[in-house]
């Protein structure tokens, strides 16, 4: 499905873009406006609330950021590697995805316990 979506997406890019001539900046954008400019945060926030409104939710208790905390807690509760998380999100480490979405790093953290488990439960069976 999003797939799809962005093959249609591209599609209608490439006709905006032929339409724009030479006014089309091409910045290698997924989202962008019809001339290839990038969307403003003010944009962004300003289409997200009219989102929230035509499903009846609050747009004062939503914000476009949120969109990325659910991602990364999505992934991490699938058990995907932190080192692919960070990419997805953009993220030149792990460090700056664990550092931001720490709580939502349910996965990484009950493994690392269990790890920890496994150690010191072989350690007091051997002693």
């Amino acid at each position: 499905m999003a797939v799809d979506a962005l093959r249609n997406l591209k599609t209608r890019q490439a006709a905006e873009k032929l339409k724009a001539g030479e006014e089309y900046q091409d910045n290698g954008l997924v989202f962008c406006h019809v001339n290839g400019r990038p969307y403003t945060a003010q944009h962004v926030r300003h289409r997200f609330r009219k989102i929230l409104k035509a499903a009846n939710l609050n747009p004062t208790e939503w914000c476009p950021r949120e969109l990325r905390h659910t991602f990364v807690s999505i992934m991490s509760d699938h058990d995907v590697p932190m080192e692919k998380i960070s990419i997805l999100v953009g993220h030149s480490s792990t460090k700056i995805t664990e550092t931001v979405y720490r709580h939502q790093l349910k996965p990484e953290i009950r493994d690392g316990a269990e790890h920890m488990n496994d150690i010191f439960t072989r350690k007091t069976k051997s002693a």
